[in-house]
């Protein structure tokens, strides 16, 4: 923490092909992951088996806790760009979710809900402002900027298999005290890790307001943005425990958002709101395909409770872990390999663009979900079916999802004219809100209203609902490969 802090023109004049400041990031975001994903393995087989709660009922709480999760990004976003710049936001997000885990931990029954409003807020003020971070410490024109992506998805990937793998487990095996309490823990870690690296971003992250605006001015715009956050957890804890409100509040901020933004894009110049149209584009379809995927915290989670045989390749697991951790897994395997591919398409000169990579995306999230349908035929009487078969479904996903994602952390920035780089990248996260919300109405839609329903019935009613699914992301991504002409001459030369 000693020392002078580095300009941007040091920072980005980096040799090589990662910024160091890359690798801080990196550790940050790592042991967030781990908490985020964590919870999500969590949330639905807490609330079945010690809440009470049914499946239906369920899933529609799960949708409606990570379409807020995602939702607040994008109001983290805003804040962040106006008032307190992305070091602040995280500084806040990351006290906010230390606060939501080790209130949890103290009473998991009784004081889920709010604890859960504080993560909630905490992770919109943390999310969308590193992910901008790692996108500000590149120039606009420079190529190595998706790898740096790439590596970023990497550690995100890493927290997300050790939260996913170890959280379920402890809570399910041991106490849901000591699972929620690993948030706070490690979310201390993330903290201090970033701390203790903060002069090393220079001018990156800084408060936007005005340098000659007073002090005792600048002080209430801070004061005023962390007390707000605080004053609406009483409002969050409505809309979470009353889904018929969590509608309500997502019909709403999502036309609000493009009203907002159609108003910023009145300031730019005709190129940069073509680019901003091809990022809404973008946006739009990762609705879709994020509704799929997020299966996996929902419907996904009670399969793998109800449905899945406790071994795999005869080695004993516990079927939840499985679930939440082996997507990132094979991210953490493939990741690289899938980076040497472009590459190597690209000195070929026929690496696909971006938009077609989104409907490669969708056509291996297609593939994966047909492959859950399949289980059905591998069941036994009991509706218990092969944990392999169901491993290997999340392996063929995890290639849409590196043919998606990690392109799409990027375009955000490579789209967006950089006064609303993180209002964009909060969009990106709404989108993601949106799909998480549809996720907990078709996970609710697939699950059965008769509480008596047996094993083999509920395996039947998911089994069929991943078909439609499988059928749904097949039309996508055919969709977005026919039209990516259109939408790169919208992006301008951005590839």
């Amino acid at each position: 923490m000693t020392g002078t802090a580095p300009t941007l023109d040091q920072i980005r004049s980096f040799k090589g092909t990662y910024p160091k400041q890359l690798f801080y990031l990196f550790g940050t975001e790592m042991w967030e992951r781990f908490c985020f994903y964590g919870l999500r393995g969590m949330l639905v087989v807490f609330m079945v088996t010690q809440l009470g709660l049914g499946d239906k009922e369920a899933n529609l709480q799960y949708g409606a806790i990570q379409a807020f999760v995602y939702a607040f990004t994008f109001l983290g976003g805003v804040f962040a760009d106006k008032i307190l710049g992305f070091q602040k936001s995280l500084v806040w997000g990351a006290l906010l979710m230390i606060v939501g885990g080790f209130t949890i931990a103290m009473a998991p029954t009784e004081l889920f809900y709010i604890g859960i409003c504080f993560t909630i807020i905490g992770t919109g003020f943390f999310k969308p402002n590193i992910s901008t971070m790692v996108g500000q410490l590149y120039n606009t024109d420079d190529h190595r900027r998706d790898a740096g992506f790439g590596l970023f998805y990497m550690g995100i990937n890493i927290g997300a298999f050790l939260g996913g793998l170890l959280m379920v487990y402890v809570g399910k095996e041991h106490s849901w005290r000591a699972a929620f309490a690993m948030v706070g823990v490690v979310m201390i870690i993330s903290l201090i890790n970033f701390a203790f690296r903060r002069k090393s971003f220079g001018p990156i992250g800084l408060s936007p307001l005005d340098p000659d605006l007073p002090a005792a001015k600048r002080k209430a715009y801070e004061w005023g943005t962390y007390i707000g956050s605080l004053a609406v957890i009483p409002l969050i804890l409505l809309m979470v425990t009353n889904t018929a409100y969590t509608d309500l509040f997502m019909y709403v901020v999502g036309p609000l958002t493009l009203i907002y933004l159609a108003w910023e894009m009145r300031t730019f110049s005709k190129a940069e709101n073509l680019r901003l149209a091809a990022a809404l584009i973008f946006i739009f379809f990762s609705i879709f395909f994020w509704a799929f995927f997020e299966q996996s915290g929902g419907s996904l989670s009670l399969f793998a409770l109800n449905n899945l045989r406790p071994t795999l390749f005869g080695f004993p697991v516990d079927p939840n872990s499985v679930n939440n951790a082996a997507n990132s897994l094979f991210v953490i395997a493939f990741s690289a390999v899938v980076g040497l591919l472009w590459l190597w398409l690209s000195k070929r000169k026929l690496e696909p663009n971006s938009v077609v990579k989104f409907g490669l995306g969708f056509l291996f999230l297609a593939g994966g979900f047909y492959i859950f349908k399949s289980t059905l035929g591998l069941s036994d009487e009991n509706g218990i079916t092969s944990t392999e078969l169901f491993t290997f479904a999340w392996f063929v996903i995890t290639f849409g999802e590196l043919a998606l994602s990690p392109i799409g952390l990027s375009l955000m920035t490579k789209l967006s004219p950089v006064r609303i780089q993180g209002l964009m990248m909060g969009m990106w996260f709404l989108a993601s809100a949106y799909g998480q919300y549809a996720a907990g109405l078709l996970g609710a839609g697939m699950s059965s209203e008769n509480p008596d329903a047996t094993n083999y019935e509920k395996l039947e009613l998911y089994t069929d609902g991943y078909g439609e699914l499988g059928l749904y992301a097949l039309i996508a991504g055919v969709v977005l490969i026919v039209i990516s002409p259109l939408v790169r001459k919208l992006m301008r030369g951005v590839h």
